[in-house]
């Protein structure tokens, strides 16, 4: 039996996971540079930009962290 959670609560979950991608995406890659100066910040943003919009994407299928959810498609009710 699937449950049911109210989207605020999948949202904030989902919204939360992507921040928390995004800044170990962004630390992953300035670590990558020897210096500062060296930093793409252009490829940085660009890719911790992308792995937060995978990170939501994936959570369509489910949140652990979202309260008795299992997916996205199990709001309302």
């Amino acid at each position: 039996m699937r449950k049911h959670i109210k989207i605020s609560d999948w949202l904030k979950a989902a919204l939360i996971r992507a921040v928390r991608t995004f800044a170990q995406t962004a630390a992953a890659m300035i670590g990558v540079a020897a210096l500062m100066s060296e930093v793409s910040w252009a490829e940085v943003l660009s890719a911790s930009l992308l792995s937060a919009i995978l990170s939501i994407l994936m959570s369509v299928g489910g949140l652990p962290e979202a309260k008795d959810s299992e997916s996205f498609g199990n709001f309302g009710r």
